[in-house]
């Protein structure tokens, strides 16, 4: 069996968080980058989720080929991470990031699962934590012909009626759903899976000598008009955010807490 997991390198999301909240994070001349180049890049915390997903299906007992691809030029880190965590196979589709959309993306991500000899699932994060758009997975499932299966708490293989097919429980807002697919599918894995496994120090150090294999969009017969963009990004801003504070007081605690009722009551929240 063979996993295909796409994985994406993206800003630290806490240093970016953190940057904001003392008033630092700022926009380029562009109205598009960030300045602050000393935030770290590391990989999407859902696609590392993903490999999780991929790594347990092993631990259960299925004999299956893991490969992780990431679409950028300077992926090597998190797929040098994503082989220490347990990976057979990764690649790196050498293109620029940012003057992509989900569409050329998903159009290169796609493209590399048929190249590379197909894929029985092709595991991604919900989402990513630049964006939160989550819409490539599902354009990787309508251009490869495959079922989409979203938001997974967990990813069983089963044996259905006609073949091997995958039994995932999803996380919706009125509680968890189990649903069978038949393979080949793409399955995006929410946070609800759990906390990924951490590298040994023996893989992180047999990690550092894994050079990513390259491949290009001519290489995948990818053609530029593919790769043009329909959606492009305009601006990008820093929302000013106003805090109001009120604090209630009293001679007891019930008292306070009349208060606070009464004030809630008011502003018609109860």
């Amino acid at each position: 069996m063979r996993i295909v997991v796409c994985a994406k390198e993206v800003l630290d999301p806490d240093a970016v968080n953190n940057y904001a909240l003392v008033g630092k994070l700022e926009i380029g001349a562009d109205g598009k980058t960030l300045t602050q180049a000393a935030i770290p890049r590391l990989m999407n915390a859902y696609d590392e989720q993903a490999i999780e997903a991929a790594l347990r299906l092993r631990d259960a007992g299925v004999t299956c080929t893991i490969a992780v691809v990431s679409v950028g030029r300077n992926a090597t880190d998190i797929l040098r991470h994503a082989a220490a965590l347990g990976a057979d196979e990764v690649a790196c589709v050498a293109a620029d990031a940012s003057a992509l959309d989900a569409h050329g993306t998903a159009c290169l991500l796609a493209a590399y699962v048929r190249q590379s000899g197909g894929a029985d699932l092709v595991l991604c994060g919900r989402q990513a934590s630049d964006d939160d758009q989550g819409v490539v997975p599902p354009l990787i499932g309508e251009r490869l012909g495959m079922p989409v299966v979203t938001i997974a708490r967990t990813v069983e293989l089963v044996q259905s009626s006609d073949g091997r097919a995958v039994r995932v429980t999803r996380v919706t807002p009125d509680g968890d759903e189990v649903v069978e697919a038949r393979c080949p599918a793409v399955i995006t894995i929410s946070n609800e899976l759990g906390a990924p496994r951490y590298p040994t120090a023996a893989r992180r150090m047999a990690a550092r000598r894994v050079q990513p294999k390259a491949v290009s969009a001519d290489e995948l017969a990818v053609l530029p008009e593919d790769l043009q963009p329909r959606v492009k990004l305009a601006r990008q801003f820093v929302p000013q955010v106003q805090g109001k504070c009120e604090i209630l007081s009293g001679s007891t605690p019930a008292e306070v807490a009349d208060r606070l009722m009464a004030r809630l009551r008011a502003e018609s929240v109860i």
